[in-house]
């Protein structure tokens, strides 16, 4: 499953992150839960957490039902470049 999660992120998920400068990485699955880290201007960005959750988890969710949340592992306070200040 995760490849197909990644399939689907770099056809849908990465080009449109890669505009402001982030990417989105696949840490593992687990109960049902996706865990996630962002990285590059998503890093830090005050946009992040509706990145993550009105897009990123969505679409999970409508491709793989099993998937009931999308966990954001990232270290939000370490960013240095984020896309929105």
């Amino acid at each position: 499953m995760i490849r197909k999660i990644e399939n689907l992120f770099d056809e849908q998920v990465r080009p449109a992150l890669a505009a402001h400068g982030g990417n989105v990485e696949v840490i593992d699955i687990d109960n049902g839960k996706l865990f996630v880290k962002l990285s590059g201007g998503c890093q830090g960005c005050s946009s992040s957490s509706a990145t993550l959750k009105d897009g990123i988890e969505r679409m999970v969710k409508q491709n793989f039902p099993e998937i009931e949340e999308v966990v954001d592992l990232t270290d939000h306070a370490s960013g240095d470049s984020p896309y929105f200040s």
